[in-house]
């Protein structure tokens, strides 16, 4: 339909700040976002600490392309919503964001979106409205963070970032209120 990559990936840079090693992280070593293990594996080498420190957008903005919003068929979702199922594939896992956008709107959920998922997408829009999609499947969101073990240490940043992801998707779904 139409590239809203560059401004949802900033919207998901800024929740998801600079270098960090929280010890109750399971993720470990963090910069931008990405884990040390997804940039290992996307350069297809072992990284020192310096090197996941010294990351910066421009040695991640492709890997969240291809890894990310092209997993998760951004560019055929509707704008607000493609900035959640976007933003929470990178926090919880493509798969799981897919999952969840599928529970959504009542297609199998195995987690791989295609033609059949995104027709149902445009259908529950047409039908609900793209401000009751992104109202929906962020509090499907709110709902699955509350379950994690790691809820009383992350979850009132978890709770912000859904709430501030979910306005910003709103406003972005009003730019162009005819378009699916």
């Amino acid at each position: 339909m139409r590239g809203n990559f560059d401004q949802c990936l900033k919207q998901v840079l800024h929740h998801e700040g600079g270098y960090v090693n929280h010890p109750s992280d399971p993720g470990g070593r963090t910069n931008l976002g990405v884990t040390q293990a997804v940039y290992e594996d996307w350069v297809g080498y072992k990284v020192t600490e310096t090197v996941m420190r010294k990351l910066t957008v421009a040695h991640v903005k492709t890997l969240y392309k291809v890894k990310y919003w092209d997993v998760v068929k951004g560019d055929d979702l509707p704008l607000g919503l493609d900035l959640c199922v976007f933003d929470f594939a990178v926090n919880a896992g493509p798969n799981r964001a897919a999952r969840y956008l599928q529970k959504l709107v009542g297609s199998t959920t195995d987690g791989q979106i295609g033609p059949h998922t995104l027709s149902l997408v445009k259908q529950y829009v047409r039908e609900k409205g793209r401000p009751e999609a992104i109202m929906v499947y962020q509090d499907m969101r709110r709902e699955y963070y509350k379950l994690l073990k790691t809820y009383p240490t992350f979850g009132k940043g978890w709770m912000r970032r859904v709430r501030d992801i979910e306005m910003s998707a709103i406003i972005m779904s009003k730019a162009l209120p005819n378009a699916i």
